[in-house]
This record gives structure tokens, sequence and C-alpha cells, in this order.
């Protein structure tokens, strides 16, 4: 993390909590590379010749941040740990509303190795969607520390931090969300994908 810009992004995300959209204007371009590098990350694990870029993706979080209510955070890291969760969320109601009629082939998603081992196949971004959707009624801290990590791209002691917890209870929680996604998404594909990491 740059921690250069560090103490002017808290500052506009403290701002933009108090109700200042100014200040959410002036944040985005103070951390578009990185979310430039979230939407690649998101965009890499969707299907080849996917319509959306990177650029739009960025538009499209960046939009629903302005119609939503500040969430609560003066920390750049969670701040981008929503914004991927945004992102997250835009591709699936593409994929749903572009893939309705036929669930498969038009709508998966490779999965990286920090989460399910490669075996060829890809993974629906409903299903997957689905299943940290199941994570979520369980137990809302696993799911956050799975999004944080997988969509987020944050380390341990980061997702420490933006949680409040410490790294061995990210460690473990990790762990134990990974082992219930696996199981989830074999149910959920019949068995098409692969058995999660140990790392």
């Amino acid at each position: 993390m740059n921690q250069q810009h560090s103490h002017p992004v808290s500052e506009l995300l403290l701002r933009w909590k108090a109700g200042d959209q100014q200040a959410l204007e002036t944040l985005v371009p103070l951390v578009y590379n990185e979310l430039r590098d979230i939407a690649r990350c998101h965009l890499q694990r969707e299907r080849p010749g996917h319509t959306l870029q990177s650029a739009a993706l960025v538009h499209e979080a960046y939009l629903r941040l302005l119609d939503q209510r500040p969430f609560d955070t003066d920390n750049r890291a969670h701040f981008l740990a929503v914004a991927s969760r945004l992102m997250r969320q835009i591709l699936v109601d593409y994929a749903r509303s572009y893939g309705a009629a036929k669930r498969g082939a038009d709508r998966r998603v490779e999965l990286d190795a920090s989460l399910v081992l490669p075996t060829g196949r890809s993974t629906d971004v409903v299903a997957l969607d689905d299943a940290l959707t199941g994570l979520a009624k369980l137990d809302e801290q696993q799911c956050r520390i799975v999004e944080l990590r997988f969509f987020g791209g944050l380390a341990t002691e980061e997702i420490a931090e933006v949680l409040g917890v410490s790294s061995s209870t990210v460690k473990r929680e990790w762990n134990v969300a990974k082992a219930w996604l696996t199981r989830e998404m074999k149910r959920e594909t019949r068995g098409d994908t692969g058995t999660v990491a140990k790392g």
C-alpha cells in the first residue's frame, strides 16, 4: 500500500462519511490506478471476450458509490475492498441479466489458486456469488475475509486491520471459509471445481 497517499485518502474518506459528496469525487482519482488494477483482476477471471473493460467496471463502481450512503471507513484498504465487492456485484448482475436464459459457459469465471486449485475448468460467477451469499448468512466475518482476500487482494495483515481482529483469526477463518466454499461449490456445480488450496 502506498503510504504517501494514505493521509489525504483518510481525510477524504472521513469527509465523505460525514456527507461531503465532493470528497468522493476528489478521492477516486487518487486511488484510480488501484481501482483499475482490481478491475483487471476481476476481468481476468471472466470468460475470454467479456464485453466489459476495466475502465467501464471502475466507472460503474464509482456510480454505485455515488448512489449509496457512505459506508463506515477511514481506511484506504477497506475502501478498495468495498469497491472490489461492488465490482464483483456488477459482474454478477451483468451475468444474471445477459445469461439468464442459459446458465453456464458464457458466465464462468476462473478462480485462482488462492481459493481453488486449477482443474482446467472454470466456475460460474453466479454460483460463486450464491455460495458467498450463503456463507454470509452463516458467518458474515468469514464472508468478508473471502471478499477482502480473494476479490480485494488484501494480505492477511491488511484484512486483520480492516476487520479489527488478529492475523491468526483471519488465517483460521480463511481456512474454514475455504473448506465451506469448496464443499458448496462442488454441490452447486456437481463436482466440477477443484479442491481448496491449503495455503
